[in-house]
């Protein structure tokens, strides 16, 4: 989930020349551990120290001693063990990103496999996705999942947070929607899967989700929101699916409802996570998305990523895009009505 407060770190939005000011001017030792950080501190005024003594030709200043080559031999050993200090922790630190940035790497290429690379074929539809981690992996989780000849589930969410711990929790969502897809209700996907975060994952970590089942013959979409950004419907009205229950993994027993609404012929549905409206710059951020929705064409994706203005960029983005050909026919379908 995004949030605009910056970091401490370097400002990524800065122009070259000060970017440049900043890394060259950056304690990066703020990024070490503690331990490591103190002999790094160390090494340096080890190296200070024996730069000053050679400067007053003391160690022990205003005392003049040592005299002769034990002064200048003794201030090279100062000098050489600062230096040794400093270059261990150095790379010590560098070994330890190294290795972090391995791990990032797979657990990249791992999270790649989690994400549909194909889309299933919808007669009638056009499904459309984009996803863009900020970081080497993300916490945002999409999914479509073909639950028989008639019905597609539609699975969005994102996890509070970013980089890894996220990337972890999403993962975990993905593998419960995919176990419990077979049961296809909205209503209990989100009741299930907010106990088991409520149960399983430490209490400041939690998602918001959205789960839609689509009638390929109907377009009748059953949903819960469960305080996920409303997704935008356009179609013969505009209309959005509002929150119908509190993100998941906050409070075990927390009630949902099941929403119910009409993707019409020539309609587009849109799901999506809040980084790319907080992307979005110059004015209603939802109102340029519906804009972009009523145009309906071919290039209504192209026209969606193009609203992302990178420096505004802090959040994972992930786009899932519903489209109902015009000359699709509906066939009656009964609504259930609103449960708990």
């Amino acid at each position: 989930m995004s949030s605009r407060v910056r970091g401490s770190t370097l400002d990524k939005s800065a122009g070259p020349l000060r970017r440049a000011l900043q890394y060259a001017y950056y304690d990066w030792s703020r990024e070490m551990p503690r331990s490591k950080r103190v002999v790094l501190w160390a090494g340096h005024l080890m190296q200070g120290y024996a730069i000053y003594s050679l400067w007053v030709r003391s160690l022990a200043w205003p005392i003049m001693w040592p005299h002769g080559p034990f002064l200048y031999g003794s201030i090279w050993l100062l000098y050489l063990v600062g230096a040794g200090l400093k270059n261990g922790m150095l790379t010590s630190e560098f070994v330890r990103k190294t290795q972090m940035e391995a791990d990032q790497v797979a657990a990249r290429q791992i999270q790649q496999t989690l994400i549909p690379q194909t889309l299933p074929e919808i007669r009638g539809y056009q499904v459309e996705s984009f996803y863009k981690p900020l970081r080497e992996v993300g916490g945002d989780y999409f999914d479509v999942i073909e639950l028989s000849e008639e019905r597609t589930l539609f699975a969005l969410a994102d996890v509070s947070g970013k980089g890894m711990p996220a990337a972890l929790l999403a993962a975990n969502i993905q593998a419960l929607v995919r176990s419990m897809s077979a049961e296809a209700a909205p209503l209990t996907l989100a009741l299930r899967i907010n106990k088991h975060l409520s149960r399983y994952t430490p209490s400041d970590r939690f998602a918001t989700a959205v789960f839609v089942v689509l009638n390929h013959y109907s377009g009748e979409l059953t949903y819960v929101n469960a305080g996920h950004n409303a997704p935008l419907l356009n179609g013969e009205s505009q209309a959005e699916l509002q929150p119908t229950g509190m993100p998941l993994g906050l409070f075990p027993y927390a009630a949902y409802e099941t929403g119910t609404a009409s993707l019409s012929p020539g309609g587009a549905l849109l799901l999506f996570t809040d980084g790319l409206t907080d992307s979005i710059t110059g004015g209603n951020a939802e109102e340029r998305l519906r804009d972009a929705l009523v145009e309906n064409s071919g290039s209504t994706m192209s026209r969606l990523k193009s609203l992302v203005d990178a420096k505004f960029n802090e959040d994972d983005i992930t786009i899932l895009l519903v489209k109902r050909s015009a000359d699709a026919t509906s066939r009656t379908y009964h609504t259930p009505g609103t449960s708990r």
